[in-house]
């Protein structure tokens, strides 16, 4: 990438770094509330900024690239519909995750229902995190930012080699932000690494367009219009891999899931100085998740005219788009950017996990009269296993079958779906039973892995349902399972929900307003792109 280049990479990645460390050293790291929520000291700018960049990863960018390049503007499903995730988690979920002053979702669940579900879904959540999240994250990104720098020319080594270096390389430096530095270092340097990706992001497709038009970007836009109709049909076929009727059924569960009751996500919320500003920056996000297909759609769409659809691989179309448009001084810039996208999503994480096993594993099993310190040495020491395994898993991933990727995403479902409906259930009701949930948890399991693992493969995966559809028939019949449980076997008394007076819970007054406004844009994109 030339001497230039690296040092305009080295240089930012310094920059964020230095500057997260100055505006984080006066929080209190030794307790719980300083360590795993940052002091609950968050403004809306660091939760909008952490938010967006904990979501945007390697494997995000380039792979909804790939799938804009070969179906076109209909995977901005899985962009735009987050903003309405965002909404009905601002002004529904939030209010009751602060008023109650918890530091974990198991933690609400607990409350709601008893310890046993709350372990039951701390030990949820970290199974996907190690099995899935934070591996793919590393190779991912590793393979990523070892193809942008040619690492194994630079170093003399193989590719293999140089997988193993990379992933090594991003998991020590993202542990020690997510597992040194605690919540608030993480918000912080992903606010800075935000500022950096939406503008490098934004250039992508502008430097894209200006390819296209000549110059003009928005001779390009027009040439693109007029010369791909197919590719701006936000409804797509039957054998789109967003069909648009899962719009209606299992997507808007699956971003709600997502965006409401995923630690790793709503951890930043959580920590917010108050309810006004918990609310801003989801609303804030949300604003900007709008613009989210501009960034992660839109470049497929270009590199699909640029390259004559002729591509072997799709999910070469972001990398092969950035090193043909992005003008050369720009590359170390954007090379930064992304690598902070990859810290954030793998730090994310780990500290997510972190905070799960501490408060919610240690604390409850292995050592009930903890200290707030203990219990965060305790998390920290979890956090350096974690890490390290994750390490050794990552790079083996380059082994595994094509679509992989694809795959793992489903098989998130086995947890997503069957968290959200006890959630939800426990949200919107007072009698149903810690017994319900208890159920709903392992229908929600059992009956997903029979479904796609089982039953896909006897009646044939072309003529299954998609797993979206699969997941909102689960989502009712467990919901209506645990209802007939609080109708035949109701709690003795109603459940109440306690106030933990751990923040102010005025709301935002422009709350409603700002929410409605997303919604109106969002329908309105596939009216346009009809």
């Amino acid at each position: 990438m030339g001497v230039f280049n690296w040092l305009a990479f080295i240089g930012f990645t310094a920059l964020v770094a230095v500057l997260s460390y100055v505006w984080t050293r006066g929080t209190d790291e030794e307790h719980s509330d300083g360590y795993f929520l940052g002091g609950r000291s968050l403004t809306a700018p660091v939760i909008a900024g952490s938010l967006l960049l904990t979501n945007l990863s390697t494997e995000q960018i380039v792979g909804l690239t790939g799938q804009a390049y070969s179906e076109g503007i209909l995977v901005m499903a899985w962009e735009t519909l987050a903003a309405i995730a965002m909404v009905v988690t601002a002004l529904v979920l939030l209010p009751r995750y602060l008023k109650s002053g918890i530091s974990t979702i198991p933690g609400f669940l607990e409350e709601r229902y008893d310890a046993q579900t709350k372990t039951a879904v701390s030990l949820l959540f970290l199974s996907g995190y190690v099995i899935v999240l934070l591996p793919i994250v590393l190779y991912s990104g590793a393979l990523a930012l070892s193809t942008m720098f040619d690492v194994p020319a630079l170093l003399g080594v193989s590719d293999t080699a140089a997988l193993w270096i990379t992933v090594w390389a991003i998991g020590i430096i993202g542990s020690i932000y997510a597992i040194f530095g605690g919540l608030k270092a993480v918000a912080v340097s992903d606010t800075i690494n935000a500022v950096g990706l939406f503008a490098g992001g934004l250039l992508v497709p502008l430097f894209g367009l200006m390819a296209i038009g000549g110059g003009n970007p928005f001779v390009g836009l027009s040439t693109l219009f007029a010369d791909n109709p197919e590719k701006f049909d936000a409804i797509g076929g039957p054998d789109a891999s967003v069909p648009f009727a899962t719009i209606f059924t299992g997507m808007m569960l699956v971003q709600l899931f997502y965006w409401g009751t995923n630690q790793a996500i709503i951890q930043r919320a959580l920590a917010a100085r108050d309810l006004k500003e918990g609310q801003k920056g989801l609303l804030f996000a949300g604003v900007l998740k709008i613009l989210g297909p501009i960034i992660v759609v839109l470049p497929g769409i270009i590199a699909w005219h640029l390259f004559n659809g002729e591509l072997e691989v799709a999910d070469q179309a972001y990398p092969r788009l950035v090193s043909e448009v992005l003008p050369f001084p720009l590359r170390g810039f954007f090379a930064a950017v992304l690598f902070g996208a990859i810290l954030s999503s793998f730090n994310s994480a780990l500290n997510s996990s972190v905070t799960l096993f501490g408060i919610d594993i240690y604390r409850q099993y292995v050592r009930t009269d903890a200290s707030d310190r203990q219990v965060v040495s305790a998390g920290k020491k979890f956090g350096i296993v974690l890490a390290i395994a994750s390490m050794i898993i990552a790079p083996f991933i380059a082994n595994a079958p094509q679509g992989l990727f694809g795959y793992l995403q489903e098989v998130n479902g086995c947890y997503s779906i069957p968290i959200l409906t006890i959630i939800l259930v426990g949200i919107f009701t007072r009698r149903v039973p810690p017994l319900a949930a208890k159920v709903g948890l392992a229908s929600g399991v059992g009956l997903y892995i029979l479904s796609q693992f089982g039953l896909k493969f006897v009646v044939g995966a072309d003529d299954y349902p998609h797993f979206l559809h699969v997941m909102a028939l689960l989502f009712v019949l467990n919901v209506c399972i645990m209802l007939a449980i609080g109708r035949a076997r109701p709690r003795e008394s109603a459940f109440v929900p306690r106030d933990s007076l751990a923040v102010d819970m005025t709301p935002w007054a422009l709350a409603k307003p700002v929410g409605a406004a997303i919604v109106a844009i969002v329908v309105s994109t596939y009216f346009i792109f009809t």
